[in-house]
């Protein structure tokens, strides 16, 4: 595979991570990406997003309910996952004295973390609530 194609390939994959917004899998990144590419594989889309994510392109945030999610943003954040409608949301606050705190009573040098919560959104709470 020429390095052309693949970062067309690799620009498909972002831009529909970009476009879904959802914290895709790499499932869905497929179907999004064939919609309009049908002629790309899902070997393809899987393998990329591996290597996007090892180089630091994109966040593979972990495995949720069997899939990897995948985050476009790769700035220093959190995410929420809900434990009944299944989404993973960003959440906007960052602690960064958590780290400060780890490296400093424990010794570890810290290159990255990834933190996430769960429980139940607000539209999930609402309808048990209601």
């Amino acid at each position: 595979m020429d390095n052309k194609r693949n970062t067309i390939q690799r620009r498909l994959i972002f831009d529909a991570l970009k476009e879904l917004n959802i914290h895709a899998t790499a499932e869905q990144v497929y179907e999004h990406v064939a919609a309009g590419h049908p002629s790309i594989s899902k070997a393809t889309v899987y393998r990329n997003l591996g290597q996007m994510s090892e180089s630091g392109e994109i966040i593979n945030i972990g495995s949720f309910y069997g899939s990897a999610h995948y985050d476009h943003r790769c700035h220093d954040h959190y995410h929420f996952i809900c434990e009944k409608c299944k989404r993973v949301f960003d959440i906007n606050s960052y602690f960064p004295e958590i780290c400060s705190h780890i490296t400093n009573a424990d010794g570890f040098e810290i290159k990255s973390h990834n933190l996430s919560f769960s429980g139940l959104c607000r539209e999930c709470k609402r309808k048990r609530d209601d």
